[in-house]
């Protein structure tokens, strides 16, 4: 393979990644923007997400002929229940805090996913990732204290167990070695049942359902399959787009609903940020350096 094709097929999976991560972050100003009550919105957009499952599977494999499970096997439910329960945690999150409070905090999960490896499948993070988690934690702490104050603790631990549920799942996926590419959408069936099952006597309460379907149906499917990761990316580079909705959510929400973060949040935020850029840089950087020491042995 031509180098000239690495650097086109590294191009595509910049641009590739780079859409699922825009398209993550309208996923809280398109939940806003339904304007219902929780239950209602948690049972329409993980049904339309599982519809958006479903469809795809079919089209995966009857018309492109690969063969791909929606739930492979055990360790595909659990790490979906896992997925299904941070439906509840998340959108509870939404409905308690800040827009920022909630991307700012979910920016911890890759360090969460970090420490679970670290005890579960044996992998130490190398000292510049302890270094990052040390900053992070001091980030979180500034956004939580400022939760204190405002009350919006409830919201803040929620995001916080978002965080955690994903990272635990992350864990799982990379501990099972199985396609999972479809768990995160086909299990939106639980968080769905269970919504509808605690729906209001009113019945379902969404004021513009159409945002809530739009999201359900094309923003998260597509979000998911676009940061699921081309093969041509690091994992580190892949990681920075994540970084999107950290950055743009809330200024979407500031621009729509003229929501301003506080100060303490703007700071604990910019300290998760600063610390992640800084650590998926290094990540960059040293997979370089080994790439080149490679070539150097090899030639």
């Amino acid at each position: 393979m031509t180098p000239s094709t690495d650097a086109d097929r590294h191009r595509r999976g910049l641009a590739i990644t780079g859409l699922g991560g825009l398209a993550l972050s309208f996923d809280i100003p398109l939940i806003r923007s339904a304007d219902g009550e929780v239950w209602s919105i948690l049972a329409v957009r993980s049904l339309s997400t599982f519809l958006a499952a479903l469809a795809t599977w079919v089209v995966i494999n009857h018309l492109l002929g690969r063969r791909v499970a929606l739930i492979p096997g055990k360790a595909g439910l659990i790490a979906g229940l896992l997925y299904g329960i941070n439906s509840f945690t998340f959108l509870l999150a939404v409905f308690n805090t800040s827009t920022a409070n909630v991307v700012f905090i979910l920016a911890f999960t890759s360090m969460f996913a970090a420490i679970l490896s670290w005890i579960f499948l044996k992998e130490r993070p190398s000292n510049a990732t302890f270094l990052t988690m040390g900053v992070m934690l001091v980030g979180v702490g500034v956004i939580v204290s400022d939760g204190l104050e405002s009350g919006h603790l409830f919201g803040d631990a929620m995001a916080a167990c978002s965080a955690f549920l994903l990272a635990a799942a992350i864990t799982i996926s990379r501990a099972s070695g199985r396609d999972m590419s479809l768990v995160p959408l086909t299990t939106a069936i639980f968080p769905a049942i269970a919504g509808f099952m605690l729906l209001p006597a009113g019945g379902l309460t969404i004021a513009e359902p159409a945002y809530i379907l739009f999201n359900g149906l094309v923003m998260i499917p597509l979000a998911f399959f676009c940061l699921a990761g081309p093969r041509y990316l690091s994992a580190p580079e892949v990681g920075m787009f994540y970084l999107l909705e950290t950055i743009l959510a809330p200024i979407w929400v500031w621009i729509v609903f003229s929501e301003t973060p506080s100060s303490p949040t703007l700071l604990g935020g910019t300290i998760l940020i600063l610390a992640l850029v800084g650590h998926s840089l290094w990540q960059i950087r040293m997979r370089a350096a080994r790439a080149r020491l490679a070539c150097e042995v090899a030639g």
